[in-house]
């Protein structure tokens, strides 16, 4: 009990805090009430007899935050902090692996999660794994369809001037035509008194050679 105690006292007097000797897996996890989590740590530098300690911060890091002391693994069973559930967790593996199990979560088992080794002269912490407790997982919003927008179809409305051009088409077009029937009308009668005039010269000079 005395060994425990100073443990904790020593936690929180640590002057190394998330040194990368201990990596832990994952950094932040979110899982609904009454699953089971896994929190791996692997030791980068220690020795395969070194203990690892499991050790929980219940509230952000602060002057008045304090290490709670949960449990660590030795001679192929766990040990246990005080007034820690020992059918909600276990502690096994020796170095370079450790891992805790947590079974049937509660939003109260929020925190962060670090393994520890004692090193000379300071206690060296791992990198901390950040587990929140739900009892609904927040839903990503669904992505909003972009709707194409639809082509505007111009209608073009016949201004006054378009207006006054297709209305005066027919009438272009007729003048045109009385023009050209005038033309042809005008050739013809043309045609026919130079031909009475040729016909009236024969006859002038028939008569003058009589």
């Amino acid at each position: 009990m005395q060994a425990r105690l100073w443990l904790l006292l020593a936690a929180q007097l640590a002057a190394l805090h998330g040194s990368l000797a201990l990596v832990q897996t994952p950094a932040f996890l979110m899982v609904q009430t009454n699953q089971m989590v896994t929190l791996s740590c692997k030791t980068q530098t220690s020795p395969s007899n070194t203990r690892i300690y499991w050790l929980r911060l219940r509230q952000a890091l602060s002057a008045n935050s304090h290490y709670e002391f949960l449990a660590y693994w030795e001679s192929k069973k766990t040990v246990y902090g005080k007034e820690v559930d020992s059918e909600k967790l276990t502690v096994h593996g020796n170095p370079p692996q450790n891992v805790l199990t947590l079974q049937n979560v509660k939003p109260a088992d929020s925190g962060v999660y670090f393994c520890m080794i004692i090193g000379i002269p300071n206690l060296i912490f791992g990198t901390g794994t950040q587990l929140s407790v739900v009892d609904v997982l927040p839903t990503s919003p669904q992505p909003t369809k972009k709707t194409s927008p639809k082509k505007k179809v111009c209608h073009r409305v016949p201004t006054r001037v378009t207006q006054k051009r297709l209305s005066c088409a027919p009438l272009i077009l007729g003048l045109l035509a009385a023009g050209v029937l005038i033309l042809l009308v005008s050739l013809g009668v043309a045609i026919h008194l130079r031909c009475l005039q040729r016909r009236a010269r024969l006859r002038l000079l028939k008569q003058f050679y009589k």
